[in-house]
């Protein structure tokens, strides 16, 4: 028997799964309509590949994936594509995302598949190609793209396989895990297969399951795989919780378990795999847990994705006078539906409609007591008080510091809250703020990287014609020195004195009678100016405004001071020279 580690904190709240166990896995008739969303796992939204009017083959890819953390989406079944846009979607933010929805023919006609012979033989990256078409995502909550977990960076010695499902009332990989046994050990076969073959092959999985503990422990005699149970608490289905109960390790704060050698997938995920490897078929459907006492038939089905979540309320007898509310996944961790036009998506391992006796409706939150009950239950062994108080005061440098992003959302802290506060609340909101705020600075800081790039390029260029400027300049100077002849001036200077010399021999040339003449002409320029001014200005005070009227007489006074400056440069010449007139006379 391994050994196996006592986890931390946590707790048990009524299990409630028997319910949905009494019947084996069921189908559900094919809904008229369909609504796959473009994003359906962790990383980036895929990218449509179909336009409205394609008609489409059941398993037909109709979105790639949109970056290397990303999924493939693919036609749930055949029919016709109506519709490329926004739809309402299952997401605790209630707000719509982009979706295509596909108008079943009825005909539910498969795309020519086939899978890959001797998969065990195959080369890894082959594997690694089909997983991530066939658009593969973890089934167990989070969504991970599988063919990301499954290309770790370093050397993997555990793989471990998680049986858990530790929340109440789902019940989706307890049947996957009695009905599907054997896909599922194929499936294991083939993730070690892609990691190496891993030294330690272990499906952990809870004591409450005794007949998926029976279904499997058969099957994996003469393999490296083995079978560990241990006791029921929630939430050891956690990955780092799971990997600690498993191994006695711990996963790094903020790190991955691929850190420590360890890679860990759900069975779920485990079984698509196996379909999508030796069938060809891409995940197009999951397993869904339809539960709580407003139903009348409480079981699992396979559910298509893209199937309306009220196609499964109308065919599992769902009276809505009796449901307190509509929760997607378990009553832990998962999230009212407001809009049962929303889809199945890859992650919805569970639809759960309690009554209000079934899921009393939590009373008003009080005060906190300080009681430290929600640092006991954290499996995460955080300071859920203090991460409260941060959270309520947007401190969110210091809800970095206690390592908000390491809770799991798991929901003991608020389970044994005596106050009834929603701390788990606080914390998603918090962490979609921080996140939000992430995602402003790196597009801020790109858009500077561009500005930054953008003005070294313009000063760049700038310089280049500058510098070109200067080299035409100093040529043509070069030309010109090289042309000049010699009966010029050897320099500027030598050009200066010559044009001094000149003026000076024509004011000597210039006799009295000649200066006056010209001082006279002057005068006669001035009166003539003066007259069309005055003319101007009274024109000006019978039509013009205040301000014309004002620019009118400042340039008369302004020619009149110059009609004074020149008449007294010629009575000054006269008294110095004599009037040529006079002279001659005496």
């Amino acid at each position: 028997m391994r050994k196996v580690y006592p986890l931390t904190g946590g707790i048990h709240p009524a299990e409630n799964k028997t319910q949905s166990l009494e019947s084996g896995i069921g189908e559900l008739p094919l809904p008229d309509r369909l609504v796959v969303p473009l994003q359906q796992s962790i990383g980036a939204a895929t990218k449509p590949v179909v336009a409205v009017g394609d008609r489409v083959l059941k398993g037909q890819m109709i979105a790639s994936p949109g970056g290397i953390v990303s999924t493939a989406a693919h036609a749930p079944t055949s029919g016709t594509v109506a519709a490329i846009g926004e739809h309402p979607v299952p997401h605790p933010s209630g707000m719509p995302q982009m979706c295509i929805t596909i108008e079943s023919d009825g005909r539910d006609e498969w795309i020519e598949h086939a899978g890959v012979m001797d998969y065990l033989d195959a080369e890894p990256a082959v594997i690694l190609e089909r997983i991530r078409d066939a658009g593969i995502a973890g089934m167990g909550g989070a969504g991970f793209p599988a063919a990301v977990k499954l290309s770790p960076r370093k050397p993997i010695h555990t793989l471990i396989l998680n049986g858990t499902e530790c929340e109440p009332y789902i019940t989706a990989d307890d049947i996957l895990m009695q009905e599907a046994a054997t896909e599922i050990v194929e499936g294991i076969k083939i993730l070690a297969h892609l990691l190496g073959n891993p030294e330690t092959i272990l499906i952990g999985i809870e004591d409450n399951k005794p007949k998926a503990y029976e279904a499997l422990q058969p099957l994996l005699k003469d393999t490296a795989i083995e079978l560990v149970e241990f006791p029921t608490k929630y939430p050891s289905g956690g990955e780092k919780q799971l990997i600690q109960i498993l191994t006695g390790r711990e996963v790094p704060s903020g790190g991955l378990p691929s850190d420590i050698g360890i890679v860990c997938q759900n069975v779920g995920t485990c079984h698509a795999v196996y379909r999508a490897i030796a069938r060809g078929e891409p995940l197009i459907s999951r397993i869904t847990t339809v539960t709580g006492d407003a139903f009348a038939t409480r079981r699992n089905y396979r559910v298509l994705i893209g199937t309306p979540i009220d196609h499964l309320l109308t065919h599992s007898g769902f009276d809505p006078s009796r449901c307190s509310r509509l929760i997607m996944g378990g009553p832990m961790m998962g999230f009212a539906i407001t809009d049962t036009a929303a889809p199945i998506v890859k992650t919805t391992n569970c639809l759960l409609a309690p009554t209000e006796e079934e899921l009393p409706t939590p009373p008003p939150a009080q005060a906190c007591i300080r009681c430290g009950n929600c640092a006991e239950a954290c499996p995460a062994s955080l300071l859920p008080q203090q991460l409260f108080w941060h959270a309520r005061a947007q401190n969110y440098d210091k809800l970095l510091a206690h390592s908000l992003f390491d809770c799991i959302e798991c929901g003991a802290c608020s389970y044994v809250c005596p106050s009834n506060i929603p701390l788990v609340q606080y914390y998603r909101a918090s962490k979609g703020e921080i996140l939000k705020q992430r995602k402003e600075k790196a597009k801020a800081d790109h858009a500077r990287e561009r500005f930054e790039f953008r003005k070294q390029r313009e000063e760049r260029i700038e310089a280049e014609k500058a510098a070109k400027k200067e080299a035409r300049r100093l040529a043509a100077l070069e030309a010109k020195k090289q042309t000049k002849t010699a009966e010029k001036p050897d320099s500027a200077d030598d050009i200066i004195q010559a044009a001094i010399a000149r003026a000076a021999a024509k004011r000597a040339s210039e006799t009295p009678a000649d200066i006056q003449a010209k001082l006279e002409r002057a005068i006669n320029g001035v009166q003539n100016r003066l007259q069309v001014a005055e003319n101007k200005y009274q024109q000006m005070l019978s039509e013009g405004s205040q301000e014309q009227q004002e620019q009118a007489l400042a340039k008369v006074e302004n020619i009149k001071l110059k009609l004074k400056d020149s008449q007294q440069k010629l009575a000054q010449h006269i008294a110095e020279h004599g009037s040529p007139t006079t002279s001659e006379e005496s």
